[in-house]
């Protein structure tokens, strides 16, 4: 299958429809794709939030301000899809519980898609792994993030373990300030060598 069939083809994807019609949100199926062909940096997250199944575009929101600036990207670079791939676990906002927290990505997002996109993105130089599961099912292990991202130099320059960055973990970058004095700025080096500047 071609990149284009699998981009239309998940574009189309309903295989949650009844799953997300049993959450609170009670939503339907709207899956998130945004890569092409050519693109040299993937960024792998959770899901998109209620906010970015509103808007159809990814990290549309405080998280993505904050993840652009930890990346030293402007908003045309990170939304210009030859660069740059935003591939994550779940294409759908998954939709949140009774208690009103956001339900993990459906397992069965990645084990039908993620597979297939990955064999067709053959140019990715730098991956970048934005919280647990996505590190889980890239890295081939199950750990705590903080573990993961505390070990950065493990996996860099090609790879990056981040946690995600939403403003929720702040307090988290307040007890782990090695994060943005040694992480950071070795994440932004390796963006822009990648991008070629």
């Amino acid at each position: 299958m071609g990149l284009d069939t699998l981009i239309s083809d998940l574009s189309r994807c309903t295989l949650c429809a009844d799953r997300f019609a049993a959450t609170e949100t009670a939503h339907t199926p709207r899956p998130v794709v945004w890569f092409a062909k050519g693109a040299r940096i993937l960024i792998a997250g959770q899901a998109p939030g209620a906010r970015v199944h509103e808007s159809g575009k990814p990290f549309t929101d405080p998280s993505g301000d904050r993840l652009r600036d930890w990346l030293g990207m402007d908003e045309a670079t990170f939304y210009d899809r030859s660069k740059l791939a935003i591939i994550p676990m779940g294409f759908c906002f998954p939709g949140y519980n009774a208690e009103g927290a956001d339900l993990p990505p459906p397992a069965i997002c990645a084990k039908t898609w993620r597979a297939q996109i990955m064999e067709q993105l053959l140019e990715i130089e730098l991956t970048l792994l934005i919280g647990g599961y996505a590190q889980n099912w890239h890295l081939g292990r199950k750990a705590p993030v903080t573990e993961t991202v505390a070990g950065w130099r493990d996996h860099a320059p090609r790879v990056f373990p981040l946690p995600h960055p939403s403003w929720r973990n702040t307090a988290w970058m307040r007890r782990n300030p090695w994060f943005e004095a040694e992480t950071l700025p070795a994440l932004k080096a390796a963006v822009q060598k990648t991008l070629g500047r």
